[in-house]
């Protein structure tokens, strides 16, 4: 451990990571400790981090913008190839890649012999952010002090914090463990860890990003999305850039209860969690990009882009990002976005996101095919071509009853 004269570390200025720059002072000896604070959108969250890193012991704290990065090289491609995992849609999964890859960067730069995280040996993200740094420093060290120190809960964290003069924002009774980016808002723990218990979603504090759908107005919202490739370009007939047409749905979603799930997922090491996550700009921009493919695309890309997706979550949330495969299924993504332009409609209410209308230039839907009134469709066509279908169950039907010829 004296071997180890700087380190850098992932600093979110929440329990784990504030108590943890202290720790690594009396355990590592004395090292300096560069506190590296991703910014992904957590706003509020940034308040105050400088002073409170320097006071308990950090020689300096860097703020990474990542935003537009982890909005146009992980987000926009993962709502392009509809990636869900279990219905959750990845957001701390999406954030990890960037700052993990910003810590290399700057732990390069600075000559650090360690980076070091304060995931927890239960989750998911010590995998995301290790993968990370082995992808683009593969010689690095890396500290998980939750694999070494002696703390078994966050009621120790806590105590150790007061004994060493750490500020909180939290107490034992709100000791949640949320995170929080552009993207979404997660909350973990306390009554949530057992499933019986229902969230009290109405309790003044617990969600942060909207309100429940019961306080939602009883007038909806209307909300008008652009899409190129894919792409989502403006909102409302206003071009913006994605992160700025996200944080406009955040605030619409927000407003009308949308995205918000409990859920019991599979962890990647192996075990059930319970969490509750609101996503409202990205369950809206998931939901309107689905309906601009329903007339874009074809029936053969579309089912199988949609197998696919399982594929490209699964790798998303088991931190596999920066991965020739995950690549791959970007690439096949791509191609599948040709012809996905045009604008969506779509109303907000109560928690619901109901159609109300989708155009392109590209679409492959005839009305004139469609129509129950008179068209250019032959239906005698479909005597022939049901025949040839059903021609082997038919075979099959004429083998059991000893009639084949």
């Amino acid at each position: 451990m004296s071997s180890v004269k700087k380190i850098v570390l992932a600093y979110s200025g929440g329990l784990d990571t504030s108590i943890i720059i202290p720790w690594l002072k009396e355990n590592y000896d004395d090292p300096e400790i560069i506190a590296v604070a991703g910014n992904v959108g957590q706003a509020d969250e940034l308040e105050d981090l400088e002073e409170k890193a320097l006071k308990t012991g950090a020689s300096k704290l860097i703020v990474a913008d990542l935003v537009d990065e982890m909005v146009d090289d992980v987000i926009i491609p993962s709502m392009k190839a509809g990636a869900k995992y279990e219905t959750y849609l990845l957001g701390t999964a999406f954030a990890r890649p960037v700052i993990a890859k910003s810590l290399c960067e700057i732990a390069l730069a600075e000559g650090a012999d360690a980076i070091c995280h304060g995931c927890t040996g239960k989750g998911n993200d010590q995998v995301r952010f290790e993968l990370t740094i082995k992808h683009f420093a593969p010689g690095m060290k890396i500290i998980a002090p939750w694999r070494e120190w002696d703390i078994k809960s966050r009621d120790e964290e806590i105590d150790f914090a007061e004994a060493h003069h750490v500020p909180l924002k939290i107490t034992r009774e709100t000791n949640y463990s949320k995170d929080k980016n552009l993207w979404h808002l997660s909350h973990e723990g306390l009554d949530l860890e057992d499933p019986a218990n229902e969230p009290n979603y109405d309790k003044p504090g617990f969600l942060e990003m909207g309100v429940s759908p019961t306080q939602a107005p009883d007038v909806p919202t209307y909300v008008t999305l652009t899409f190129d490739k894919g792409v989502p370009v403006a909102i409302n007939g206003e071009q913006k850039k994605a992160s700025d047409i996200i944080a406009d749905l955040n605030v619409y979603g927000g407003q009308n209860g949308i995205g918000i799930i409990d859920i019991v997922e599979n962890r990647l090491v192996g075990m059930k969690d319970r969490g509750v996550y609101e996503t409202p700009g990205g369950t809206i921009l998931y939901k309107a990009h689905e309906l601009l493919e329903m007339i874009c695309v074809d029936k053969d890309t579309l089912h199988e882009k949609e197998k696919l997706a399982v594929d490209f979550a699964d790798l998303v949330y088991n931190g596999k990002w920066y991965s020739p495969l995950r690549e791959a299924l970007s690439a096949f993504v791509d191609k599948t976005q040709e012809y996905v332009t045009g604008t969506v409609r779509v109303k907000l209410y109560k928690g619901n996101i109901i159609p109300a209308g989708m155009t392109s230039p590209y679409s492959l839907y005839s009305e004139n095919l469609a129509t129950f009134d008179e068209s250019d469709y032959n239906q005698k066509d479909a005597e022939g071509f049901i025949n040839l279908w059903g021609l082997p169950t038919k075979v099959q039907a004429l083998r059991a009853q000893g009639k084949l010829q």
